[in-house]
């Protein structure tokens, strides 16, 4: 079995909101902690919609890197890279596509949906239409079992998981398996190979677990075997053909409701953002302008916390102390609509300072960023070049 491993990206298409970081970042600086993170720049991906104006996505790439930084991904701890500098993310999406059902592809929820929105554009094009194959082969190539995902995008891991069974259905039968699997037993050496194969019948006739688990915990523990051959000792041992590709859960996140300046859903196009390191000024100009409950038009009048969306950052940024601070103050008028800010903008100030100081090693020596997303490269292409040995090898187009 291959071990947990997490895998995420994001689209370049300019400098990261608050919306971002709370609804993403946040959770991605989480998972670092707990799990083996490959975090990649979907650069490929931002062409499926800006394929007639590319320039701006170098920049953008940059940008967005240096964004997560800021916001806390660490490099020694998480592998990061950009997309298109590891070339197998495409032959993957390519020989994937030979077996992906048309149909499947028309039933994205947000297929439709996209097109509709972005109808200023022609999104009647093959990548389009085909990028959940390419998403399906970001996630597949690094064998990953978890994918940090909100409930709008679980339909495409799905998706995903069905694309790897299929092609498993096609490829992991391979020819000769009960030759090439005994081949890999005698790897293990003289006693485990026969205590293998004693806790494999053990298992097989009798049905005991206790001996399965046994028999998986030598598997991991097993030094001289390739990746292939351990995934093939694990089909033999259960009774199935090979894994080649591994189909991946949707790791559910609870991503915090932010909202943009005028209570819509923070984003660029509607104008209502606070960028993840914007400037001092800027940011209490934004915050003291921002829109407050209709009802408060002076001073005196009571308002109504629900109704505004300073309220909905201060669930975000402040304690329970403070919220009933707000919910008494602004129903009884004892407190005006730039207090109540007050507190928020204090909170985004100092929020903000860390990421402009994290960031700032980085805008003045670019290196360090080049050499970051180098290494990251290098580690995420070995991981890939692995699994396409090996997807090579069971469709039988290998021909070294």
């Amino acid at each position: 079995m291959y071990a947990e491993r997490v895998v995420s990206g994001m689209r370049p298409t300019g400098r990261l909101h608050l919306g971002h970081y709370h609804g993403v970042l946040k959770n991605w600086v989480k998972l670092q902690d707990e799990y083996p993170c490959f975090f990649f720049v979907a650069d490929w991906h931002a062409l499926t919609t800006q394929y007639d104006e590319p320039q701006s996505i170098a920049q953008h790439t940059w940008d967005l890197i240096i964004d997560w930084l800021a916001a806390g991904i660490n490099p020694n701890q998480a592998t990061i890279f950009i997309q298109s500098r590891v070339l197998e993310h495409a032959e993957l999406h390519l020989l994937l596509s030979m077996s992906t059902p048309l149909g499947w592809l028309e039933r994205v929820p947000t297929y439709k949906d996209q097109i509709e929105k972005l109808s200023h554009k022609d999104l009647t094009t093959y990548g389009f239409l085909g990028y959940p194959v390419l998403q399906a082969a970001d996630i597949l190539i690094y064998r990953a079992n978890l994918v940090p995902v909100g409930e709008d995008q679980v339909p495409h891991i799905e998706l995903t998981r069905e694309i790897a069974r299929r092609f498993n259905h096609f490829y992991g039968r391979e020819p000769e398996f009960e030759a090439k699997a005994l081949e890999a037993v005698k790897k293990l050496g003289g006693k485990r190979a026969k205590l293998y194969l004693e806790l494999r019948t053990r298992y097989q006739q009798n049905g005991d677990d206790e001996a399965l688990a046994q028999a998986k915990a030598m598997l991991e523990e097993a030094q001289s075997l390739t990746l292939g051959d351990r995934e093939r000792l694990y089909g033999y041992l259960e009774g199935r053909h090979r894994l080649i590709l591994v189909e991946p859960e949707a790791l559910l996140t609870e991503a915090a409701k932010m909202p943009g300046l005028d209570g819509q859903k923070m984003s660029k196009s509607y104008g209502n953002t606070i960028a993840l390191r914007e400037e001092p000024e800027i940011v209490t100009k934004k915050v003291r302008t921002m829109r407050t409950d209709p009802a408060r038009v002076r001073r005196t009048d009571p308002g109504e916390p629900e109704r505004c969306p300073v309220w909905q950052f201060h669930k975000i940024y402040t304690d329970a102390t403070c919220h009933q601070w707000v919910q008494e103050g602004c129903r009884t008028a004892k407190i005006g609509c730039l207090e109540c800010k007050q507190p928020v903008l204090d909170a985004i100030l100092k929020e903000q300072a860390q990421f402009r100081e994290r960031a700032q090693p980085y805008l003045d020596d670019p290196s360090l960023v080049r050499a970051i997303v180098a290494d990251g490269c290098e580690k995420a292409r070995k991981v890939a070049q692995e699994t396409m040995r090996d997807v090579r090898e069971a469709m039988g187009i290998d021909y070294t």
